[in-house]
């Protein structure tokens, strides 16, 4: 146990943060400071990162960012790392890469088609007129919160919207916002006849090896207005889009409940109406996307020892209960909307910390990044890189000694859903 005491420094007033840290009697000291434990903003971290600054992290510090997490968190860059990832798997006939009858992917099937526009209008066009019937979302690159999303069914709305806007949108992507624009999920799986999405929590405190966590408390979002696939209510986000910064606004909206329901609540609904077995596959279906999502950027990711991030990740269930990912948050949201949201947020917080330093004590980057499993809190084991390999390494140390080799089993660390380690 170390005597010395732990200073941190943060961008933001989130009472699920101090008190964390005043709990474990840490110091809390300026940015300009020497600084232990940061919980940056991603601006603050890109310019900690800036090689211009000159910062120079010592052993004793480490801060809630990666150096490049945009790879994962910019809804451009997720897409185009996810498509280059299939594709190194598909040059190397690896069996994840195998394609159905329609060329869909058959096990990385789990984004929904999307283009860059204005770089990829042409190609969006062309995938348009195969379905002109489909309805699509349009979102920024860079806002979040639902913020300048919005749903379209024909191309004249496309360009109707960039002759209201100050500035053509097919200049090149430089001289505006680009966005994204993916078929939209119009067949969701309703509760109440209203759309929700998962907002889920993973931990990552390597990407080399890879090692992840999944937070077990994640919450589903509700709209506060019930769900229509109808052209007529395109415009009405209060139906479509899942943010509590946008359903707050809405004349149902409940701010008891926030128009929240634990992952644990909608397993039990899942269990009783769609079997036990349906709803273990589902969630494992989870768990392989976030481990693929993951695995898709390891290698173009900035891989910093002092470094953690704890992502929101954003699913959608649709009613044939397959799940797909929309996107994910560098900083998901620490306000909290209602009791049992600060009290989860805070202990997502603590076992976070718990997690990424000796004991939950004080940093140190040598240190290998192995935590007893008392201090894992909430937290499971979602991916652990090395010991894949060694699992890898024990199943052909099996088939080369025949069914009559013995061997020694190496699944202490064994997470609860086996097929995320396929």
């Amino acid at each position: 146990m170390t005597n010395r005491t732990c200073k941190w420094a943060c961008d933001m007033e989130k009472s699920v943060l101090v008190s964390n840290f005043d709990k474990r009697g840490w110091v809390p000291v300026s940015a300009d400071e020497d600084w232990n434990f940061y919980w940056a903003s991603v601006v603050t971290a890109k310019s900690i990162f800036n090689v211009e600054t000159g910062y120079r992290l010592q052993d004793d510090q480490i801060i809630n960012h990666f150096p490049s997490h945009y790879e994962l968190t910019r809804k451009d860059l997720l897409v185009k790392n996810l498509k280059r990832y299939r594709k190194e798997l598909e040059k190397e006939c690896n069996p994840l890469a195998e394609k159905d009858e329609l060329g869909r992917y058959i096990h990385l099937d789990f984004i929904p088609v999307t283009f860059l526009l204005p770089a990829d209008y042409n190609l969006f066009v062309e995938e348009f007129r195969k379905n002109p019937s489909t309805t699509w979302i349009m979102k920024p690159i860079g806002k979040a919160r639902g913020i300048g999303i919005f749903l379209i069914n024909k191309l004249s709305q496309i360009k109707k919207w960039s002759r209201d806007s100050k500035t053509s949108f097919f200049q090149s992507s430089s001289s505006r916002d680009s966005y994204v624009i993916s078929r939209y999920i119009d067949n969701p799986l309703l509760i109440g006849g209203k759309k929700f999405d998962l907002r889920m929590y993973v931990l990552v405190t390597s990407y080399r090896p890879l090692k992840c966590y999944i937070y077990e408390l994640g919450f589903c979002r509700f709209c506060t207005v019930k769900y229509s696939a109808s052209s007529t209510e395109l415009d009405n986000m209060f139906i479509h889009l899942t943010n509590v910064s946008i359903q707050k606004h809405g004349d149902d909206y409940n701010s008891h409940h926030g128009g929240k329901w634990t992952i644990q609540n909608l397993k039990l609904f899942l269990q009783g109406t769609r079997g036990r077995e349906v709803t273990s596959k589902l969630f494992d279906d989870i768990n392989w996307q976030i481990v693929h999502s993951l695995k898709a950027v390891a290698g173009v990711m900035t891989n910093d020892k002092h470094c953690f991030e704890c992502y929101g990740y954003d699913i959608i269930i649709d009613d044939n209960l397959k799940p797909w990912l929309i996107e994910v948050n560098a900083s998901p949201s620490l306000s909290a909307t209602t009791a049992n949201d600060r009290i989860m947020k805070y202990s997502l917080i603590n076992d976070t910390i718990n997690l990424v330093m000796p004991r939950g004590e004080f940093p140190d980057v040598k240190w290998q990044k192995t935590p007893p499993k008392e201090m894992y809190g909430h937290y499971e084991l979602l991916y652990d890189e090395e010991f894949a390999q060694q699992d890898i390494e024990s199943r052909e140390t099996v088939k080369s000694k025949g069914p009559t080799g013995v061997t020694t089993g190496r699944r202490e660390g064994k997470v609860k859903h086996p097929a995320t380690w396929k």
